[in-house]
């Protein structure tokens, strides 16, 4: 654990905001990221470093709760002495000296990093994972491999841009950006990637309210090429969300062709549509899915179906560290039939000849290769031929975890 913490003094507005939003994301099931949101436009004389500490405490705190809680020796739902406790375990490990403060008043320092060294030998506990989550992963996975990628999806998650090639370059956009006090690299193998030398609120740069680049992970960016789009094609985005990977297929389609973004979420629609606005995407048209309809008016017509599911978001525990503590196995069953019912019915849009990606932002077998081999050997499956796959691994490749698979459906 870094020591040159030593000389760092704990603010008490500073802590109770981290108690506070503890409180709210583990008492309350709030997510995360909205709660930090929130929490960090509480006070205006916060500062960046202010806003940092609160941000990034509460992070660490959420990704390894269970080891944290374990040490601290409490059990949720947390009462705020107890969030106290926690909070307590990750000063004294991180080696911040403890203030004086009614909360702290009886902290065994050194029972903590006994607790702390006996514990980390464990990995449900050093990696902080629920029980099932990991007898499940090592049982896909196999040990070596769920121990590795366990360990890789508990690192902050650096942030990556997506070069908005409809408007700029990237050798055009790191300039742009170091205007604006941002420094940026490229990531070779990822041709619109620029990664971020440090964190930074990219939201307010000029550059970004003029739609030159978008927010999005690395192995994300891979899931549109794999698509292998063309401009004036006809595509069909069918779990758009807000719109990450469509308007990657816009930029990949020179904006030319129709794009067709669909979604059950009518409000993640909405975003999308202010996104493209801003990127100068105008190929896009927007459908709901409200009903039976929308799919099956586009049956047979597509030239590309991407179908980038819902599912566990294991890939992703990097940037969504809570997603752990608010799966199931009731959930992940329910997410596996919920992918293999799309599979069936959105693959019916794809016309004789046509393309279908399938992806997942999961590390599972059973969400990935196994509903695609399901799919395969199912009935509207037969029209299929498999032609490739990847697994994207956070410990191979630093980013995140993620699925694609690409079929053809025959011609006639």
């Amino acid at each position: 654990m870094p020591s040159h913490l030593a000389h760092m003094r704990l603010h008490r507005n500073l802590c109770l905001a981290v108690i506070d939003g503890l409180h709210d994301i583990f008492n309350s099931g709030y997510y995360a990221d909205k709660v930090v949101q929130i929490l960090l436009k509480r006070d205006k004389r916060w500062g960046s470093r202010d806003r940092g500490f609160i941000a990034e405490t509460i992070y660490e705190i959420v990704r390894y709760k269970r080891l944290y809680a374990e040490i601290a020796d409490v059990k949720g739902p947390f009462s705020r002495p107890d969030l106290w406790r926690i909070l307590a375990v990750w000063v004294v490990l991180k080696g911040i000296p403890l203030p004086d403060w009614d909360y702290f008043s009886k902290v065994p320092k050194r029972r903590i990093k006994g607790r702390f060294d006996e514990l980390s030998n464990i990995r449900k506990f050093r990696e902080s994972v629920p029980d099932w989550l990991d007898e499940l992963g090592s049982s896909e996975l196999g040990e070596g491999t769920w121990t590795k990628e366990l360990h890789a999806l508990n690192k902050q998650a650096d942030v990556i841009l997506r070069v908005n090639t409809l408007k700029t370059s990237k050798e055009k956009l790191i300039d742009i950006l170091q205007n604006e006090g941002i420094e940026t690299s490229a990531i070779p193998g990822y041709p619109s990637a620029l990664k971020l030398s440090k964190r930074a609120n990219v939201f307010k740069t000029k550059a970004f309210k003029n739609g030159l680049f978008e927010v999005q992970d690395a192995s994300s960016q891979l899931v549109a090429p794999f698509l292998e789009v063309k401009p004036g094609m006809r595509v069909v985005d069918c779990c758009a969300g807000a719109g990450g990977k469509t308007l990657h297929l816009a930029a990949l389609m020179q904006n030319k062709g129709q794009l067709i973004a669909m979604d059950i979420h009518q409000n993640k629609l909405r975003e999308l549509k202010l996104r493209a606005r801003r990127n100068g995407v105008h190929n896009v048209s927007i459908r709901p899915i409200d009903s039976t309809k929308p799919i099956k008016k586009l049956y047979d017509k597509a030239d590309a179906v991407l179908i980038d599911a819902p599912c566990s978001g294991l890939g992703v525990l990097k940037r969504n560290p809570d997603a752990k503590w608010k799966l199931d196995r009731n959930f992940l069953d329910r997410v596996r039939t919920i992918q293999k019912d799309i599979l069936q019915r959105y693959s019916k849009m794809v016309k004789p000849g046509g393309k279908l990606v399938y992806a997942s932002c999961s590390i599972l077998p059973s969400e990935n290769q196994d509903q695609v081999n399901n799919f395969l050997n199912s009935e509207p499956g037969k029209d299929f031929i498999f032609v490739k796959e990847q697994t994207i691994l956070s410990s191979e490749s630093g980013y995140d975890g993620f699925y694609m698979a690409q079929l053809i459906r025959k011609s006639e």
